[in-house]
């Protein structure tokens, strides 16, 4: 039997950043970077009920989120106050990625509203067009309403589409949560790294210029990176806390993971260069 359930909902998944480099620093106090987005299986997962009423309505309480600032409820009254669209709808979301863990779910969740709302309410704009709306929503919103792996620049806005490698990931979610906002305040941040180019990626140059103020200030993520350094080592997403390393097969990646710790807490997810909600789109 068909999950009705199930079959309705709309895929929020996770990204994870290969690489970032802060490259300097605009006058308006954004940070101009160099980063490399791939998503991953794992996600959230949302429900949209339309309404006659105009109203937006989050169903279930995010802990320590109060609706109005609450990225989908902000996607969607954007979504209409854009296009003077009547319809409302109450949004239901199954969280699964952790808040403050560098995977991009809040953003991801905001672009998954933008994406499916328009859809759903047929608005009509085109991809250029939901971007644009996306940016004053998070930098990271961009991406995910594209959906294609990417190269970015400036501050994550830019983006090039890039064909890489699927790997497996392992991922540690590390029990803290890091402020992106204090990372790129931090006085012992650098925001001077020379440019690379694409290229210089590929070839393995997948330093993360947050990484030695969050492993300083966070010991739970050092734990972390210290663990997964003897599976080849270990990489932060964004700010961080989640940490990951690459394995070319799902099963040697379920080994290591067997072998974490009781207290650290992870997943296994396959890389991709699409985005299941491109294909939920292309489904629906």
């Amino acid at each position: 039997m068909i999950d009705r359930d199930r079959a309705r909902a709309w895929p929020a998944p996770a990204k994870l950043n290969l690489m970032l480099r802060v490259v300097g620093r605009r006058p308006d106090g954004y940070h101009e970077l160099q980063t490399v987005f791939q998503f991953i299986e794992q996600g959230d997962r949302l429900w949209f009920d339309l309404r006659e009423d105009g109203a937006v309505r989050r169903v279930d309480a995010l802990a320590g989120v109060a609706e109005d600032d609450d990225l989908t409820v902000r996607a969607a009254r954007a979504l209409q106050h854009a296009t003077g669209c009547r319809l409302g709808v109450d949004i239901r979301c199954e969280k699964n990625l952790p808040m403050g863990g560098g995977l991009g779910g809040g953003s991801s969740d905001a672009a998954t509203t933008l994406v499916a709302l328009n859809r759903l309410w047929g608005t009509g704009l085109d991809e250029e067009a939901l971007s644009a709306l996306a940016l004053p929503l998070g930098a990271d919103v961009p991406v995910f309403v594209r959906g294609r792996a990417a190269w970015g620049e400036g501050v994550g806005e830019r983006l090039e589409p890039v064909d890489l490698p699927e790997p497996w990931y392992l991922v540690l979610v590390p029990p803290c949560s890091v402020s992106t906002r204090d990372v790129f305040r931090h006085p012992e941040l650098t925001r001077d790294s020379r440019p690379i180019t694409l290229a210089d990626f590929l070839s393995g140059d997948v330093t993360n210029d947050c990484l030695p103020v969050v492993r300083r200030d966070y010991p739970e993520v050092e734990s972390a990176l210290d663990w997964l350094s003897a599976w080849g080592g270990g990489r932060l997403t964004g700010t961080g806390a989640c940490v990951f390393a690459v394995f070319d097969d799902e099963s040697s990646a379920l080994e290591a993971l067997s072998r974490a710790p009781v207290r650290m807490r992870g997943f296994v997810s396959r890389g991709l260069n699409r985005s299941p909600l491109l294909d939920r789109l292309d489904r629906d």
